[in-house]
């Protein structure tokens, strides 16, 4: 509870005992009815709990802003203390609850709002207080501000990373969870790119950092958690717009209430006009008109939605595109680090008369000259460090392979066009991938397959999707077609386009987007780095995998934090769920709302009731506006 908000439970309190009191002395007769006493004693309490509401009126008035929540609740709560002078009652406890009732629901208003932001706070804990940097043999803190590019910085066990970086000393295991939800340690040694937010939890790191703390990956996180709220969605816009039309139109007809009835009767049926009786219904159909509830709940279960999102590592830039999400029909992936690992590894070995160690051997020895990721892929296969003195006369044959000489054999190792060339008959394979074909002075010796590996859990993603309720899913890659039609078998995928370069990309999320439904939303996931113009076409852009990265947190509208394609479906879930009780707080809160007034115009019921229906209304909805925060279950 802050500073403000014990502030006011005091002035509560306070009131409601000088309330009680003077009641109790008005009803042992020691408070005259009609005396001034009375009239004093009430309005002290009346002053303590209503001075901000009666000030926030008169500025509304004064700078032409005058239909909002103070204006009804001051108009109202005058209305009925001049009532009670007039008829000459002295009973101002009514207009002392009414804005007590009012009190205690912003009270409860400010305290929920307050602890979702505060759970937000703690969930997104991840701003680094200080950097230290060793100075003459000794560890000082700084302000990460301060720390310059290429500053080494020390971090010890149970400190922030406060900087982006990489280890140059010291290995350690890293708790990532404030970044992506999940409390899976990982480990970091010499040599290893690490982002700030991350907890270090066993060993002394020092860190080359590599970026300003301005342009740091935890910065970049709270900038776009800070300032989701300004993106304000369609629901919000639409509350927005209705408070501005229906608070004067509630006013209006107030006044109808106080002066068409009482001239009725007078000029239709000859009966007395019962001023009193009218009046007193038309202000107490202003403190039930207060639309505090839609106000309130609407921004707070966007702002909770985000806030839980936010916990379980989805990023989301904004309460529009919580709600574009919420929409989504139609999801489409970019295949390579997306679904796949986008690490190619060698997945076969077939045909060879040699031991696949031998084999791997060979072709890691004939390609140790290339730096291309197949080569790459080759020596990790191989695992031992390469002896470049066994290799010589290597020719590298741009778009088909290597030949070298290795142990006195030539060795050549490419495509089916490198085999054609050198007049080796060879055998065709039927898995995945890329194909090296192997020939040992001049006999073919087997061929090794290497391919990028789906990851662990993208078959699973793709049936939550489904079972979330998205309709079709659509892969996109520049492999050839036989592989993306493989890939796509395995994972459950209904449409797959291949061989596309970044352009076609775009392309065809055109024209996927033409033949969609208005309403259905279409969404594009992608690593965030070289899909960044197919994340800003889509109606959606989810860019997964991107700690770290720039360009993914810039393009896209969504990111998620670690490269599970499970966090996919549970963004949507979270999204749904959202709108789900937005749409709920709007019927439940519009629907009494209505309720009240009609049975306040007819008579039924009186101010008490109003100010408990109001106030009771908002409490109930923005309870269920906290229930976004909670989305460990989804």
């Amino acid at each position: 509870m802050n500073r403000k908000q014990k502030k006011m439970l005091i002035r509560i309190l306070v009131a409601a005992v000088l309330l009680a009191a003077f009641h109790f002395l008005g009803e042992a007769s020691i408070l005259p009815a009609g005396g001034p006493i009375r009239f004093i004693a009430y309005m002290i309490p009346y002053a303590i709990i209503g001075y901000d509401i009666l000030i926030k009126a008169f500025k509304g008035i004064r700078n032409r802003q005058i239909f909002d929540e103070a204006f009804l609740m001051a108009v109202a709560t005058i209305g009925a203390i001049i009532l009670a002078l007039y008829s000459g009652s002295g009973d101002y406890t009514e207009a002392i609850a009414v804005m007590l009732f009012y009190q205690i629901g912003e009270w409860f208003q400010s305290y929920a709002v307050g602890k979702s932001r505060r759970n937000i706070s703690e969930l997104m804990d991840i701003r680094p207080d200080y950097a230290n940097v060793e100075q003459d043999g000794k560890l000082e803190q700084v302000d990460p501000d301060e720390v310059e590019i290429g500053t080494i910085i020390v971090v010890q066990p149970g400190e922030k990373v406060p900087l982006d970086g990489i280890v140059v000393e010291g290995s350690s295991t890293l708790n990532t969870a404030a970044l992506t939800g999940e409390s899976l340690p990982r480990e970091a040694e010499v040599g290893d790119e690490i982002i700030s937010g991350c907890i270090n939890e066993t060993g002394v790191l020092k860190i080359q950092t590599t970026k300003e703390f301005g342009e740091s990956t935890v910065s970049k996180i709270l900038d776009l958690v800070e300032n989701a709220s300004s993106r304000k969605s369609r629901s919000e816009e639409f509350i927005t717009k209705f408070a501005r039309v229906y608070t004067p139109a509630v006013v209006y007809a107030a006044l109808a209430l106080a002066i068409l009835p009482p001239l009725a009767n007078i000029l239709f049926l000859g009966h007395s006009a019962h001023w009193n009786v009218w009046i007193y219904r038309a202000l107490t159909f202003l403190v039930a008109s207060c639309p505090c509830a839609l106000v309130v709940s609407i921004p707070l279960s966007f702002f909770g939605g985000i806030g839980g999102a936010s916990n379980a590592g989805i990023l989301v830039k904004g309460s529009n595109y919580l709600e574009m999400l919420a929409k989504t029909n139609t999801v489409v992936f970019d295949k390579t680090g997306t679904l796949t690992k986008g690490v190619f590894e060698v997945n076969g070995i077939h045909h060879s008369e040699l031991s696949d160690e031998e084999l791997i051997e060979l072709a890691a020895l004939a390609e140790s000259a290339s730096s291309h990721p197949i080569s790459k892929s080759l020596q990790k296969a191989h695992g031992k460090e390469i002896d470049r003195s066994r290799v010589s006369d290597i020719q590298e044959i741009s778009g088909n392979g290597v030949i070298a000489t290795v142990d006195g054999k030539k060795v050549a190792a490419g495509n089916d066009k490198l085999m054609k060339s050198l007049h080796v008959a060879h055998k065709d394979c039927h898995a995945a991938g890329t194909i090296i074909h192997m020939a040992i002075d001049g006999v073919y010796a087997g061929h090794i397959v290497i391919s990028d590996t789906v990851k662990e859990h993208s078959k699973e993603a793709i049936k939550q999707l489904k079972a979330a309720g998205v309709k079709k899913t659509i892969m996109l890659t520049g492999d050839s077609s036989r592989v993306a039609e493989i890939v796509a078998a395995e994972l459950g995928i209904d449409e797959v386009y291949s061989q596309l370069l970044p352009g076609d990309k775009v392309s065809k999320v055109e024209e996927l987007l033409e033949k969609k439904s208005e309403k259905d939303a279409l969404a594009f996931v992608g690593d965030g780095i070289n899909d960044a113009p197919v994340l800003r076409r889509a109606d959606i852009g989810i860019a997964m995998g991107a700690m770290g990265s720039d360009a993914a947190i810039e393009a896209a509208d969504v990111v998620l934090m670690d490269d599970d394609p499970m966090q996919i479906a549970k963004a949507i879930k979270i999204s749904r769920k959202s709108i789900r009780i937005v749409y709920q707080n709007i019927v439940f809160a519009i629907g009494v709302k209505l309720l009240c007034l009609i049975l306040v115009a007819l008579g039924f019921a009186s101010m008490w009731l109003a100010v408990f229906a109001d106030v009771g209304v908002m409490i109930l909805a923005i309870l269920n506006a906290i229930r976004a925060l909670f989305v460990k279950k989804l």
